[in-house]
């Protein structure tokens, strides 16, 4: 059984970062796809970064020179490092992984982008 747990999110000013890390309980996390999305008030979920098991990255336009996702197979981790961060980014961020056609999510950690 899988399981993700957000940690990280918080408030900073317009133009800071913050760090959020996923822990995932399981087996075989190398072997995982993983991924970060979000959902902002009265707005669908978005996927935002992912990461597959090889190390390679995909991002959304919006966050592109902005986050990076990485991650850490000693751990169990995934991390997404925001930087130069937009009131726009103001959001719940998500963990996300499949497997076996079955998804799996964390509960979310809140960004809040405000001066």
């Amino acid at each position: 059984q899988v399981q993700l747990v957000e940690s990280g999110g918080g408030l900073v000013q317009p133009g800071g970062s913050l760090r959020l890390s996923c822990a995932f309980t399981g087996s075989n996390f190398n072997l995982y796809n993983m991924g970060w999305y979000r959902q902002a008030p009265g707005k669908q979920r978005e996927w935002v970064a992912n990461i597959g098991f090889s190390f390679t990255t995909n991002y959304a336009d919006s966050v592109k020179g902005r986050f990076t996702i990485s991650r850490d197979n000693a751990k169990n981790t995934v991390y997404l490092q925001m930087d130069n961060l937009e009131p726009e980014d103001t959001a719940v961020y998500f963990c996300n992984t499949g497997t076996g056609g079955r998804m799996y999510w964390g509960q979310g950690t809140q960004v809040t982008v405000s001066s």
